[in-house]
């Protein structure tokens, strides 16, 4: 908790001796005193600062003291200030009775007696500085308050990620087991049957193909899951090498092209200036292949574009689909891990493609941007620099 401020006292006199005499009698330790030379002067200061009391002298030209004293009143920021009315008349013009109708707490005559006045000052700076104590305290608890329904909430989102989390990687990982299982299952009863037939070198082809489909998916799975813990721990790591992009382009679509195919979509490649430069190849690709997927999987089955700019400092890999887009308030969204696109129609997944391949793209001190406009598609744009040699900051 910070240190209370300074208490602060206001004195009105239009009398500068008057003003210096009581100041020395009313100023200590941990105090600051205010002069103000007319009403108008006071009122100023009075909307400025937070006062524990004021001193008003009753006769002064222009505004006096129990007008100042009535405006104060009617004023919320300075209404609680307990006012001291301080006077040179005599008793019998009963300044008592009209100071303490006006509000005050006190009406002292001068000569004043600095014992009482300091006493005074005193009991009503202690007051005050209790009030402020007590203040500080609220909203010390109000924030402490405050920042554990914080915690709670992102307590109870974080418990819902995972919990959300388990779900989808179950769901995931039981497709692709429930297949293999399935086949293991056949091909049991087939041997059980002795039905040799069925295990003939096109039906043992088919065979090792989907299973091989089945267990690279739940190898991506479990490397998503991997990659994701590492960049979270800082563990992630970069093997760079010397890497030629439009050859690894050319190899990615060649690739995907029979998925492309199967999917009802057609990839076209736009890379003819080779470029060479310092970086990770399977972790250029793995962002590759991850955004062609995407712009497969939401392209609507229309043509998918891959091109290739090269700049003397920086080489530009864009991927453009031609599907619905992606609204502006869901473009940085999708970046977050667990994101698997808006609506119902989100695809299998665990969310984690675009997260991770931002990540891999700025440990590679590039970027990874997305433009899009709904009803226009997207382009996915990684720009990566090109060097001669690894980075100076390459993690271990």
């Amino acid at each position: 908790m910070q240190d209370a401020s300074p208490t602060k006292l206001l004195i009105v006199d239009d009398l500068p001796e008057n003003l210096q005499a009581l100041n020395a009698v009313i100023r200590g330790d941990g105090r600051e005193v205010y002069q103000a030379g007319s009403g108008e002067e006071a009122l100023a200061l009075l909307l400025q600062h937070d006062f524990a009391m004021a001193f008003l002298d009753v006769q002064m030209p222009g505004m006096d003291g129990f007008e100042l004293a009535e405006l104060m009143r009617g004023t919320e920021k300075t209404r609680q200030i307990p006012i001291v009315f301080v006077t040179a008349a005599g008793k019998e013009l009963n300044y008592s009775f009209k100071g303490y109708e006006a509000g005050a707490v006190d009406v002292l005559y001068k000569p004043l007696d600095p014992r009482a006045v300091k006493g005074k000052v005193q009991v009503f700076v202690a007051l005050y500085e209790a009030r402020e104590a007590m203040r500080r305290q609220v909203e010390a608890l109000e924030a402490s308050r405050q920042q554990q329904a914080e915690t709670q909430a992102q307590l109870e989102r974080a418990l819902l990620m995972r919990d959300e989390f388990m779900s989808m990687v179950s769901h995931e990982m039981r497709t692709p087991l429930n297949t293999l299982y399935l086949e293991t299952q056949l091909r049991k009863m087939q041997l059980e049957r002795g039905n040799m037939a069925a295990f003939g070198a096109e039906q043992l082809q088919r065979m090792v193909a989907r299973d091989d489909r089945q267990i690279q998916s739940i190898i991506r799975l479990i490397d998503d899951m991997l990659d994701v813990s590492r960049i979270r721990s800082g563990k992630l790591s970069l093997r760079p090498g010397w890497v030629e992009l439009s050859g690894l382009l050319r190899r990615v679509v060649h690739d995907l092209t029979p998925q492309a195919t199967t999917s009802g979509t057609s990839i076209t490649l736009s890379a003819d200036t080779p470029v060479s430069g310092w970086w990770d190849e399977f972790r250029i690709e793995q962002i590759v292949v991850n955004l062609l997927t995407n712009a497969m999987r939401y392209g609507c089955q229309q043509p998918v574009s891959v091109s290739l700019t090269v700049q003397q400092d920086w080489a530009r890999i864009d991927v453009r689909d031609c599907g619905p887009g992606v609204a502006p308030e869901n473009q940085a969204k999708i970046f977050e891990p667990y994101e698997r696109g808006v609506g119902s129609d989100a695809p299998a997944g665990l969310g984690l493609g675009l997260y991770i391949s931002r990540q891999l793209a700025e440990v590679h001190e590039g970027s990874l941007t997305l433009h899009s406009k709904p009803g226009e598609g997207s382009v996915f744009s990684l720009t990566l620099p090109r060097r001669d040699a690894p980075p100076q900051a390459e993690q271990a």
